[in-house]
C-alpha cells in the first residue's frame, strides 16, 4: 500500500471517530479559511521556511537557521483539539 493509501485509511478511521457535531465544526471551518483565501498565502511543498527563533523545552530561544546548520529539520505543527 503506497503512503497516500495509507494516509487516506488513516483520515477515513479518525473521521469514523470523531462526533457528527464535531465533524460539521470541524469542516464548517476548514471552508471558512479557505474561502478567506489563506491558501494563497500557505507554504508549498519544498518550499524553505523563513528563519525564525523559538524557546525549546528548556526554554533557552533556538533559531531555525541554527537547527539547520546541524542537519535536517522536521517542522511539526500541533493544532490541538477542535
Amino acid at each position: 500500500m503506497a503512503l497516500r493509501e495509507k494516509l487516506e485509511t488513516i483520515r477515513e478511521m479518525a473521521k469514523a471517530r470523531i462526533p457528527p457535531e464535531a465533524r460539521a465544526t470541524m469542516e464548517r471551518s476548514i471552508e471558512q479559511l479557505r474561502a478567506s483565501g489563506i491558501m494563497t498565502h500557505v507554504a508549498k511543498v519544498g518550499q524553505p521556511a523563513p528563519d525564525f527563533s523559538l524557546p525549546n523545552a528548556e526554554g533557552q530561544e533556538v533559531s531555525l537557521k541554527a537547527l539547520l546548520a546541524r542537519g535536517p529539520v522536521v517542522l511539526s505543527f500541533y493544532r490541538g483539539r477542535w
